[in-house]
């Protein structure tokens, strides 16, 4: 029994909540995912050290040079569960089919905040403690390029060219912004006293901005002891992350599964339990700026 893995999502559940994760986590839409295997997959990031060189005729060649620095991408298990009446077990099969497809759906929601609130803080979300098994796999940890932003914000804009400015080497493909900052930058005015930002307007949240792809989200404040505000740099080359294919979902009738206290046959209830298995690397810092605010 203690190898039992439960019943597995249908293919089609799995691609629903996988695309629900991508719509609704910041970094997922930022960035790309694939598959991961359980045990995980060891990525190169693979650098050339110097620039090419100029070999006059029958003159000799210069050493270049290459650097291979592993990243390890291991996914973590995650879990969500939930206590419903025991009348599930006796519903009509297109009864359950709807209940576990609302399962699933609230399950995506989940594990998409969970996503950015364990890459960014390194925290486990439940209990908004930083998580050892994440270690220093998240931004707030990794990146040492930081900007610190005034209480008011007043500058937003020029903390973000600031911010830029840090990243010497990748590209700048993105942007995820918390909604106070997405505030400043809604606030800020040109000389002729037009709004900087128009698009920003009555809470406004638009994927681009001066052409680059912003994500506005809660998540990159929420549960920052850093107090963040942006997180900024090239998602779409220097941050992976992905899951295993497998996700399984148990649907327990005995025992006390979560720990309550509660007697699932004493108060006739079924316990779903869901887990996915969700790994991400941060390919290279320093191709990454964060903007935090100034303490009180």
């Amino acid at each position: 029994m203690t190898l039992e893995r439960g019943t597995l999502f249908q293919p089609q559940l799995v691609t629903d909540l996988i695309n629900k994760v991508t719509g609704a986590s910041s970094l997922a839409a930022l960035s790309g995912q694939t598959p991961i295997p359980f045990n995980g997959q060891k990525e190169f990031v693979f650098t050339m050290d110097s620039e090419i060189d100029v070999v006059a005729e029958s003159g000799a060649k210069s050493r270049g040079g290459v650097t291979l620095t592993p990243r390890t991408i291991i996914p973590i298990k995650v879990e969500y569960g939930a206590r419903v009446s025991d009348e599930f077990m006796y519903a009509a099969e297109e009864e359950k089919i709807s209940i576990l497809q609302a399962f699933n759906d609230g399950f995506a929601r989940k594990v998409a905040r969970g996503l950015d609130l364990m890459a960014y803080h390194g925290v486990n979300p439940r209990t908004g403690l930083v998580s050892a098994v994440i270690g220093d796999n998240n931004f707030d940890t990794a990146v040492d390029n930081v900007v610190q932003a005034a209480l008011s914000m007043a500058t937003a804009n020029a903390d973000i060219e600031a911010a830029i400015a840090m990243i010497e080497e990748g590209d700048i493909s993105g942007m995820a912004i918390a909604p106070a900052f997405r505030s400043a930058l809604a606030k800020l005015v040109k000389t002729d006293g037009n709004a900087m930002f128009p698009e920003l307007a009555w809470g406004n949240a638009p994927s681009t901005i001066n052409g680059l792809n912003v994500q506005v989200s809660r998540n990159v404040s929420d549960m920052s002891t850093a107090r963040d505000r942006v997180v900024i740099g090239d998602f779409a080359g220097s941050f992976k992350w992905g899951y295993a294919k497998q996700i399984p979902l148990e649907i327990i009738q005995f025992g006390d599964p979560d720990n309550s206290g509660l007697d699932l046959k004493g108060y006739n209830q079924v316990y779903l339990r869901a887990e996915v298995y969700l790994g991400w690397g941060i390919m290279e810092p320093d191709n990454f700026a964060v903007i935090t605010e100034a303490a009180v």
